[in-house]
């Protein structure tokens, strides 16, 4: 790989320059090398466009590189590979001009630990992997990797000490740490499960009672913490008590057991070599421990399940037995849900302290998480998320006291979201802390000294969105994706801790996913535009402080097959601004007939994506690869197709994620009718001649317009879409519409079965029996709705092997048949909208 220190000195300024024409230059070349070789033609037709990846390709994924810089490792696979294979390991020389190679699969279980992503040591000259649940430890320099774990068990979340001298890690729900010098393995802390019963701790002074030297599991010291809140515990049951009581004066083995538990509890209480035991409240599980680099002290995490929820169940009709089989699902939202708590601990043998995660709060927490630890190990971040959505705090623990500081409390009237809700650490070493939150209305990076003060944005507060962060090796800087450039990009930017001028270290318009090189001065970068899928280019890294020269990004994949290249597709897909009753101007991506050389047809489709926070309309590569293949299918026949990024879609900030607070199918279903008259007003289109697609959030969009603005929209197909929200799960439903039995008014009128007598028009309903997200019961209960409402010009075509994402080609394409054929027979040219 050649030096690009030693080519003509360039600023960066320059390079930035230079890489904005790179891509598309490629991109010239390539269709110059493809005019001049014979030419593949694409079949356009329903069948052939749901082979989908076959065509279109596998992105490259999971993107590493080797340790000395010289590979590229990754999960692709070659073009035109059947939809049955799953991606296989493939490596690239990191040059120009170099051809993927398959790593054959006994070859990658012995690299998978050097190319593992993993923990730094202190001067980054070593980090650990964890493969197959066993810790390596790798060095950087000679890419040789040593085992430090072999066992049953699983290891998980290795660190190295402050010191580097030790590996600190978690199994079984317990931190250890192993000496590199000598081998010597210790287990640090003793937390144990309490049980699934009426029996539980209750006396906090208790927890330096130790259950002896046997293995964990053994009848070891009660004492620990005490119940959480519905949990049980001795004093929970008058029931459970007096039973208790029974037994150990009716069976002398049970007394027996006791007077042996207490005197092992006895024997090592005092012991100073073994760690303190903690023993959880009934039915109590650890969630997350976190261990201190200087092994002095911890924060863990519990969970506790709702004793008396009740879990959904999908049934499976065709399946290897014969017999109907159940698959145990989720809970709906609004039910019963469990419990977390947080505690401290000095290592070994400290006592325990349950920190309060969110301060003054009445309301119990939704999730808690430790985002790690400062270099010396003297503080932890937390955040925790109120149960409510509507409160999340950072806070800084002392490694000594355990003592809360709170750094930062965002609180929101709606829910508290963003692209980049864990998007926190630890810089400048570990004096300040760093998070990313929409205070100014975008996701920003925000930063603040450990105990709060100081506050910066370094990011500034401009109205385009931060998707991730991290901290360059040097720790200098922060390195990032944005949509800076414009809403439709997303590009890889640096920006001093400091704040200052950000410096973009992709070319212009499309999308990139960037890996940096172990030394920081290469990008393996996962580029796409929105008509060419992603592919692996490697791009040179300036750095800021340096003089380099641009060097063009080379290309190292092609995923779609010839077939595919030589389709009809628009040379970049039109964006649009619609605008909206508000006076907002929603963005859209339009593709017309003439595009793909078809001529109007005076109908017209909208193209509904899902997910409801989820950005669609951009320059890069669709979340919706079929469904652009089959808007472009509906062109070439000619329909004009309509893509809008309607309110509560991702990328454009608080208010439009938030605009469907306590109304789904209020403000974006407004937008979609501003999108029907867009269509009346810019092509002449009548709306009985305008009909709607969607899937999931896009299927439940279908079936509120079709329901309630019937005036704007002619024929629908609604594929497995949500028709009662209390029947949805709980996480993604109660931050948006509170829970079902507190907003009785925010559930009916964003709920599809209580409005269904506004059907007018003709409506295909198709939905995957063994659907596990959208459970089909949503749509046979809607089913009967229509039945008892005497409903007509509907259809429900079920799918009995498909989940919500759908596998099979052959199910993809009776899908997308009978939606075409509901089209061409509604609002089509010969269709009975089109003869009115």
């Amino acid at each position: 790989m050649f030096n690009p220190r030693s080519l003509n000195a360039l600023c960066a300024p320059a390079l930035a320059g230079a890489l904005l024409t790179a891509f598309p230059a490629a991109m010239q070349a390539q269709r110059a090398a493809r005019a001049a070789a014979p030419q593949a033609r694409f079949d356009l037709t329903i069948q052939n466009i749901m082979r989908g990846p076959e065509h279109y390709g596998r992105e490259p994924q999971n993107v590493r590189w080797s340790p000395d810089g010289q590979w590229i490792y990754f999960s692709w696979l070659p073009p035109g590979t059947d939809w049955r294979e799953s991606p296989n390991p493939y490596r690239v020389r990191a040059r120009a001009g170099s051809t993927p190679e398959r790593v054959p699969d006994a070859e990658m279980d012995r690299l998978e630990p050097i190319v593992g992503n993993g923990a730094f040591s202190p001067d980054r000259s070593r980090k650990l992997t964890t493969v197959r649940g066993d810790i390596w430890l790798v060095d950087m320099r000679t890419s040789a990797a040593r085992r430090l774990t072999e066992t049953v068990a699983s290891e998980s979340n290795a660190q190295f000490s402050s010191d580097g001298n030790r590996v600190l890690f978690v199994r079984d729900g317990n931190g250890w740490d192993v000496d590199l010098a000598t081998g010597a393995t210790r287990q640090l802390t003793d937390i144990r499960s309490g049980g699934t019963g009426g029996t539980g701790g209750t006396d906090p002074a208790a927890a330096g009672g130790r259950g002896g030297r046997g293995g964990r599991g053994g009848r070891g010291g009660r004492g620990a913490a005490p119940p959480v809140a519905g949990q049980g515990g001795r004093g929970a049951s008058p029931q459970r008590a007096v039973m208790e009581s029974e037994q150990q004066r009716l069976f002398a083995a049970l007394r027996d057991r006791a007077r042996s538990d207490s005197v092992r509890a006895a024997d090592g209480r005092d012991d100073p070599d073994l760690p303190r035991t903690i023993t959880l409240g009934t039915n109590e599980r650890v969630q997350q421990v976190s261990l201190s680099p200087s092994g002095n002290s911890m924060v863990f995490t519990t969970t506790t399940p709702a004793s008396n929820s009740r879990s959904t169940i999908v049934p499976s009709y065709v399946t290897a037995s014969g017999y109907t089989e159940d698959i145990p699902s989720r809970t709906d939202v609004g039910d019963v849900q469990g419990s977390g708590r947080v505690g401290f601990m000095t290592l070994p043998r400290g006592e325990v302290t349950w920190i309060e995660p969110i301060s003054g709060s009445t309301t119990p927490t939704a999730n808690q998480f430790v985002l790690g630890w400062n270099e010396a190990g003297s503080a932890a971040l937390l955040m925790a998320t109120a149960r409510d959505w509507k409160t999340r705090q950072y806070s800084v623990v002392d490694g000594a006291t355990g003592a809360l500081k709170t750094v930062e409390v965002i609180r929101d009237t709606a829910w508290v979201g963003g692209p980049c809700g864990n998007c926190a650490g630890w810089y400048d070493g570990g004096r300040r802390v760093y998070w990313v939150s929409e205070t100014n209305g975008f996701a920003q990076i925000h930063t603040a000294a450990a105990d709060g003060t100081d506050r910066r944005e370094p990011t500034g507060l401009g109205k385009w969105e931060v998707y991730d962060v991290a901290v360059s090796n040097d720790g200098r800087s922060f390195l990032y994706h944005s949509s800076e450039l414009s809403p439709f990009d997303r590009g890889f930017y640096r920006v001093s801790t400091n704040g200052g001028a950000r410096e973009v270290l992709t070319p212009g318009i499309g999308g990139h996913q960037v890996v940096l090189s172990p030394n920081g001065e290469w990008m393996a970068d996962v580029f796409s535009t929105n008509v060419r899928p992603p592919e692996l280019y490697l791009a040179f890294s300036c750095r800021a402080e340096a003089n380099c020269e641009a060097v063009p990004p080379a290309r190292l994949t092609l995923s779609p097959s010839a077939e595919y290249l030589a389709g009809p597709w628009t040379k970049e897909l039109t964006i649009v601004n619609i605008p909206a009753s508000d006076g907002v101007q929603v963005p859209a991506h339009v593709i017309r007939p003439q595009d793909v050389g078809a001529r109007p047809n005076g109908a017209a489709v909208i193209f509904v994506h899902g997910a409801g926070y989820l950005h669609n309309v951009h320059h890069y590569w669709p979340s919706y690869p079929r469904e652009q293949m089959f808007n472009h299918f509906l062109a070439s026949k000619g329909y004009t197709v309509l893509d809008m990024d309607y309110r509560a879609s991702a990328g454009y900030g608080r208010d439009w994620r938030t605009a469907i607070y306590r109304w789904m199918g209020g403000r974006d279903l407004a937008d979609q009718v501003d999108g029907s008259k867009w269509l009346t007003r810019t092509y002449g289109i009548s709306p009985e001649r305008i009909g709607m697609y969607g899937g999931s959030y896009g299927g439940f969009m279908t079936l509120m317009a079709l329901f309630t603005e019937p005036t704007y929209f002619g024929a629908g197909a609604a594929l497995r879409s949500v028709t009662d929200w209390a029947h949805y799960n709980h996480q993604y439903t109660s931050q948006i519409l509170n829970q079902p039995q507190d907003d009785t008014l925010a559930y009916h009128r964003s709920s599809p079965i209580f409005l269904a007598e506004g059907l007018e028009d003709p409506l295909v309903m198709l939905h995957g029996m063994v659907d596990t997200n959208v459970h089909f019961q949503d749509i046979v209960r809607l089913t009967q709705r229509l039945i008892e409402l005497g409903k007509t010009d509907w259809w429900l075509a079920p799918y009995p092997v498909e989940n919500h994402g759908f596998e099979r080609p052959d199910s993809w394409t009776d899908e997308y048949r009978r939606i075409f054929e509901l089209f061409e027979t509604t609002i089509g040219p010969k269709g009975t909208k089109a003869r009115r």
